[in-house]
Formats: C-alpha cells, sequence, structure tokens
C-alpha cells in the first residue's frame, strides 16, 4: 500500500498538480477555509483558489489556465460532494469530493496553514453495477483494535484497487496515532504500529489457502511485486465468497489448510510481505479462491452494523 501512490501518477491535461514542497502563501485576507473549496470551485470563485496556492504551485499554472480548465470541468456539475479529508504527512492534508453524478472528482492537498499545493479535477468511472452487489454474509474487518482505511471506498480517489475487478472492493488498514503510521526509525518494520498485531477471521468459514513463506519486506519501502499478496490467508465462508487476508508476518499464521474458523479467531499477525509498502491488512472477499490468475471477481463487503469506512475514516470490528 501507498497512501501517496495516485498523488505521484503524473500530469493529465486536466489534472492540476502543483510539487509537494514550496513556501507557504498563506494570504489571510478572505481566506478560503479548505472544506469550502469545493462551492468556491463551482462557482468558478477561481481567482480567490489561485491566491490560495502556493508560490511552487503559481509557477505551474496561470490563473487563466485555471480559470479556463476549471470553468470546462464544471460543466453539468450542480454539486461537489465532500468525501473525505485524510492527514498525508506531516503539515499536508488530501480532501476529496465528488460531483453529484459520481463522474467527476475534485481533490486538494494543503498545508496546515491552508495553503494549497496540489489541485486534481479529473473524470473518473464507476462501475454501477458490481457497486450494488454485497456480499451474502455480514464479514467484521479482520482486526481487534481501531484501525484506519487508508484505501477503501467505490471510487479510485478513495480506493486505488477500484479499477481492477479483481480488487476493486479491497481494504488496505493500517494504525495510525498523531497522523503517523510509525515511531521511530521509518525504515524498520518494527517501527510501524501496526506490525505485528493481531488478524482475525473476518467470518467463520474454512481455510482453503495459506502461505507463510514469503519474507517481510526490509527496509520498508522495498515492495515485493512477484508475490503481490505477501503471505495470506484465504478462508472460504460458503455462498461463493472467499476472503483474503495479505501482507502478513513471515511464518504468523497460525491456520492450516482445513481448518475450521470462527468470526474473530487469530489467524496470524500484520506483517508488510509482498506488494507492501509498510505494514497493513490487505483485506477483499470474492467469488473464488484463485488469487493467482486474477480472474476472481471482487464483491463489495457487507459489513457489521452496515458501516461501509472509506478512506481516511477509523473502524473497529
Amino acid at each position: 500500500m501507498n497512501i501517496l501512490k495516485r498523488l505521484s501518477a503524473g500530469i493529465i491535461p486536466i489534472v492540476c498538480l502543483s510539487l509537494l514542497i514550496g513556501c507557504s502563501n498563506s494570504q489571510g485576507v478572505n481566506k478560503l477555509e479548505m472544506k469550502q473549496l469545493n462551492e468556491a470551485f463551482l462557482q468558478g470563485d477561481f481567482e480567490r483558489i489561485y491566491n490560495q496556492l502556493s508560490e511552487e504551485f503559481r509557477k505551474e499554472i496561470s490563473l487563466t489556465d485555471l480559470q479556463s480548465a476549471g470553468a470546462e470541468f464544471n460543466k453539468g456539475v450542480t454539486e461537489y460532494v465532500f468525501q473525505t479529508s485524510l492527514p498525508i504527512v506531516t503539515n499536508l492534508t488530501q480532501y476529496i469530493w465528488h460531483d453529484q453524478s459520481r463522474t467527476k472528482n475534485l481533490t486538494a492537498l494543503a498545508d496546515d496553514a491552508g495553503t494549497i499545493v496540489g489541485l486534481i479535477f479529473e473524470p473518473i468511472t464507476t462501475y454501477p453495477e458490481t457497486d450494488r452487489t454485497y456480499t451474502k454474509n455480514t464479514y467484521q474487518m479482520p482486526i481487534q483494535d481501531e484501525w484506519l482505511t487508508g484505501w477503501g471506498g467505490a471510487s479510485e480517489p478513495l480506493n486505488y484497487h477500484y479499477p481492477h475487478e479483481s480488487q476493486r472492493y479491497a481494504y488496505d488498514l493500517v494504525i495510525s496515532h498523531d497522523n503517523l503510521t510509525y515511531q521511530g526509525d521509518k525504515e524498520a518494520n518494527e517501527s510501524y504500529y501496526a506490525y505485528g498485531k493481531a488478524v482475525v477471521a473476518p467470518a467463520d468459514g474454512t481455510v482453503v489457502g495459506v502461505e507463510v513463506n514469503i519474507q517481510d519486506n526490509h527496509p520498508v519501502g522495498t515492495m515485493n511485486a512477484k508475490n503481490p499478496f505477501g503471505n495470506y490467508v484465504i478462508i472460504d465462508h460458503g455462498n461463493e465468497e472467499y476472503s483474503v487476508i495479505g501482507h502478513m508476518q513471515y511464518q504468523s499464521a497460525s491456520v492450516k489448510v482445513g481448518d475450521q474458523v470462527k468470526q474473530g479467531d487469530v489467524i496470524g499477525l500484520c506483517g508488510n510481505s509482498g506488494n507492501s509498502s509498510e505494514a497493513h491488512i490487505h483485506f477483499q472477499v470474492q467469488n473464488s479462491p484463485d488469487i493467482a490468475s486474477g480472474n476472481a471477481k471482487s464483491i463489495r463487503i457487507r459489513l457489521n452494523n452496515d458501516v461501509e469506512p472509506i478512506r481516511g475514516q477509523f473502524i473497529k470490528p
């Protein structure tokens, strides 16, 4: 998982993305509150937004360009609905809005002073047919405590898995304290709050797949693309629904194929194995136990108490 993944994807014609550096440009006069940026953008108050951009950002785009691109993007939009906000790194917070049809996305990145250092407006693709289909079984998150949803939701800005049918409704979960997921040496797995935490069965079922022999990535930031799920447990929950819990700690799985598990049973420990940038839990439910071919289809997960966390929201089991 990489929570900066989408912000490093490059610039396309309708995307305005600043460098993630630059001096503060806090004007102070008639300053825009970040959660009001959607209204200012829709009303065409681009000069006010432009004046709040960082100096580095204003070197990348002119006011005229912002006005032209923004006005074109606003066509057909009646509102931008706030989705979430999430601290990305120290002193930077990401804000996300979708339009009323969930076909356009507005994302801003701002420092604590309200200086805007990143602004993205882009069309988004949604999949209404699969979005409407939930699991028949009810699940809990495979956790014992409060975790943060690093990626999750039914759009790509909220969940980078979403474009890929095999992982569309997957969740990536981390533990965060004071807007950080680690304390100490950021290259050491043991510094991450999630590392070594218990992973539990999300529902009753039968274990049908286990991998334990993938080393955790070290130093943190290196990834193992050859074994994308790393160490994992796959559980058959009936109704052609299979949970996949990935990136577990090396040799930590406490179950084997054929074991019967109950919801909440500990099945292993959170790790940083596979295609993982830091210790976290990858959790998805799909219609097949197959994770090798990419042909399985992810199913939107019906969770206890009808909760459905999205990027930036905390969740308990």
